[in-house]
């Protein structure tokens, strides 16, 4: 089985994302864990960049629709290493 290179569009993404306006919102963050997902399950590599794009954003860029991505986001990812 050939490894996943899910992660790489999820950067990709990302990038066109915060360079669009310089932030990140819940909905383009769904898009990009929809990436992850697709094949229906989150490997390290995907939990690596999504752990890196949550880091670029800035606590006063959170909404409650954020919060609430990044709450799902979090039971889906913990225990996985990456």
């Amino acid at each position: 089985m050939t490894e996943s290179r899910d992660y790489l569009e999820m950067s990709f993404r990302s990038i066109e994302c915060f360079a669009n306006d310089g932030k990140l919102d819940a909905k383009e963050l769904g898009k990009i864990i929809a990436i992850a997902e697709k094949d229906g399950e989150i490997d390290q590599n995907e939990v690596r960049v999504l752990r890196s794009i949550v880091a670029k954003i800035k606590p006063a860029e959170v909404d409650d629709a954020m919060k609430a991505k990044l709450a799902a986001l979090s039971k889906k990812i913990e225990g996985i290493s990456g």
